[in-house]
């Protein structure tokens, strides 16, 4: 297998296949991220990718989960994604599901129909970035991306029958906006229904755009016992019928969550409100990481 850079790659993926069809982020301006500020972007060339994948049959025979990288291989066209995905259907028929990166651009970028196909194909999760339900959160990270821009890619990948796993980042918004970021988050979750909600806290680190905002106290950062709170609020603000699988148990942040919604908010909120009573619950800055 051949790697060009750092490889990034959702935690339920720990233990998938992971294989570069895109070098970098097509968008890679958002400024609370670095992942891919070290590359510039590219799509790969097919044959190479079909070449890495022949690779890896010789060393794995049985392999349950495929990831694609890099930030948003969604960009490709259906007709190349779909070159590879027969190619994986072919050298790994046990093969239960292909993962994908996709900013909400390129979802929407695509029709439902060539959605659908991806679905038939192989691909079962699409994790989105959505980072905040607000504009004008949205609009100071330069997601490009809007709210409704958002809410229609993720109920898009929904209908397709593929799942949806969203990301959002508490502590985002800073105390400018905590709010706002907290309950708009809350209702963008309720509107769209998605399979999965994972919420991560924020780490800023120096290649990020907004670092010299950090450093200088332009941006005010959450402390700990406000980003429980912030959690707290985004939490009461989700309301949703069908199950959301929601994990707040990402390296970086300071109270682990696991549940199912809405089975479980009301326990989950418990551990937020009684992290908030006791700081001996919240994680040490030391033992954070991205």
């Amino acid at each position: 297998m051949r790697y060009e850079g750092s490889i990034y790659r959702p935690p339920s993926e720990a233990y998938s296949l992971i294989v570069q069809v895109t070098i970098g982020c097509a968008h890679n301006d958002c400024t609370f991220c670095s992942m891919f500020k070290d590359k510039q972007f590219r799509v790969r060339d097919i044959e190479e990718v079909l070449q890495d994948l022949e690779t890896a049959r010789k060393s794995y025979k049985n392999v349950g989960k495929i990831f694609l990288a890099d930030g948003d291989a969604l960009v490709l066209t259906n007709e190349k994604l779909l070159v590879v995905l027969k190619k994986i259907k072919q050298l790994f028929p046990g093969c239960e599901r292909v993962g994908i990166y996709g900013t909400p651009q390129d979802v929407n970028n695509k029709t439902l129909a060539e959605l659908e196909e991806l679905r038939d194909a192989g691909v079962g999760i699409i994790y989105i970035g959505a980072e905040s339900g607000n504009d004008q959160v949205l609009h100071d990270i330069k997601k490009g991306s809007t709210r409704a821009e958002i809410i229609t890619a993720i109920k898009k990948i929904e209908e397709s029958g593929i799942k949806a796993s969203v990301t959002f980042i508490s502590g985002l918004a800073g105390r400018d906006h905590w709010k706002e970021h907290a309950i708009d988050s809350g209702t963008l979750i309720s509107e769209t229904e998605p399979s999965y909600v994972g919420l991560l806290t924020l780490m800023v680190e120096q290649n990020a755009p907004m670092y010299p905002d950090v450093i200088s106290g332009k941006f005010k950062k959450l402390s700990p016992k406000e980003v429980v709170a912030e959690t707290a609020l985004l939490l009461e603000n989700i309301n949703v019928q069908k199950t959301c699988v929601f994990r707040s148990n990402h390296a970086s942040n300071y109270v682990s969550l696991r549940g199912d919604l809405p089975r479980d908010k009301a326990k989950m909120a418990g551990q937020l409100h009684a992290a908030m009573e006791n700081k001996g619950m919240l994680k040490d800055e030391r033992f954070r990481a991205l």
